[in-house]
């Protein structure tokens, strides 16, 4: 079932020019000149109901632009865009109720307040019966193991269990599609794991939608088997997360641990020679020599450790945008 449909979906920007100097500044006040900057530049894909999605690209790139859209909170240019077959610009009452958006700048619980109090006025703007909203709280709540903080002032939490409590709070109406943008944004690495273990729990046993942008790889990697890469405006890549490693950087990197004297010869006889620590090689070569390269290895030397790993996911996208 395709819950997201875009297509030739465009916004552009009228944005004032303003040059150097005195007369330029009169000029700005009385006489504006503008030029159209294309922010995103007809771009179209496909949702399907329960997928999980990693919307990457670089800083000013055009995803919270395309994500607002998507949410209906920034009207198209031009092109076609539906969301549970809904116009999301229209704000109808019940894809609202059907939609929840996450950002990791912004927050929507009440500062001086307990959590608990933003997710009763929630739970009021949703009409949710009181039955149902104890018992999804204490699913919710139990999910993100945040239950002896919902009664504390926001101010008083951690950042990253006020991220866990923003995220009740958005799910407390039980929405079918959430866009999550950056959601663990500033979060340590504990914080981290125990927001993408959650995300993944929840899309498993709700089916729910998920569309998530963010600049920590690990995000992407541990919960997304399909990225969309916007780079300028455009959609330059929309696949599974091994295709776009396989088109950029068809290699996979060999730590291998010598005993004695590393053979540097032979090991650039079987590809490049990345790195040496100690004993240690880091020896890049190409996927379709790996077995046969590390078959070499073991044959000939004596070694106390040899590892197989793919390209780090963000080497492979600073690759895409060099290119």
């Amino acid at each position: 079932m395709v819950v997201i449909e875009v297509s030739n979906l465009r916004k552009v920007y009228r944005v004032p020019i303003r040059g150097e100097g005195f007369w330029e500044s009169i000029r700005y006040v009385f006489s504006r000149r503008y030029k159209d900057v294309e922010a995103v530049k007809g771009i179209s894909f496909r949702i399907n109901k329960g997928e999980v999605v990693g919307f990457l690209g670089p800083n000013g790139a055009g995803k919270t632009t395309t994500m607002k859209m998507l949410v209906g909170l920034i009207k198209p240019t031009s092109g076609k865009v539906r969301v549970l077959g809904y116009d999301p610009f229209t704000r109808h009452r019940d894809f609202l109720r059907r939609i929840t958006l996450v950002m990791g700048q912004k927050q929507q619980l009440i500062w001086d307040l307990p959590p608990i109090d933003s997710l009763r006025i929630n739970a009021a703007v949703y009409e949710i019966p009181e039955d149902v909203f104890k018992e999804r709280l204490k699913l919710l709540a139990e999910m993100l193991d945040v239950e002896r903080r919902l009664y504390q002032p926001v101010r008083k939490l951690s950042l990253g269990e006020r991220m866990k409590a923003e995220l009740l709070a958005a799910l407390i109406h039980n929405p079918e599609v959430l866009f999550l943008d950056e959601p663990t944004l500033g979060l340590d690495v504990s914080a981290q794991i125990s927001i993408r273990n959650f995300l993944r729990e929840y899309n498993e046993r709700f089916g729910a939608t998920i569309i998530l942008t963010s600049h920590y790889m690990g995000d992407i990697e541990a919960l997304c088997d399909r990225a969309m890469v916007i780079h300028r405006g455009r959609l330059i890549f929309d696949g599974e997360l091994y295709e776009l490693a396989e088109r950029v950087m068809p290699f996979k990197a060999l730590y291998v641990e010598f005993k004695g004297e590393i053979p540097f010869e032979d090991l650039q006889k079987l590809g490049e020679i990345s790195e040496v620590e100690g004993k240690e090689v880091k020896l890049i070569v190409r996927k379709e020599k790996v077995f046969d390269s590390v078959r070499y290895i073991m044959d000939r030397y004596e070694i106390d450790d040899l590892t197989v790993t793919d390209p780090p996911l963000d080497e492979v996208l600073a690759k895409v945008f060099e290119q």
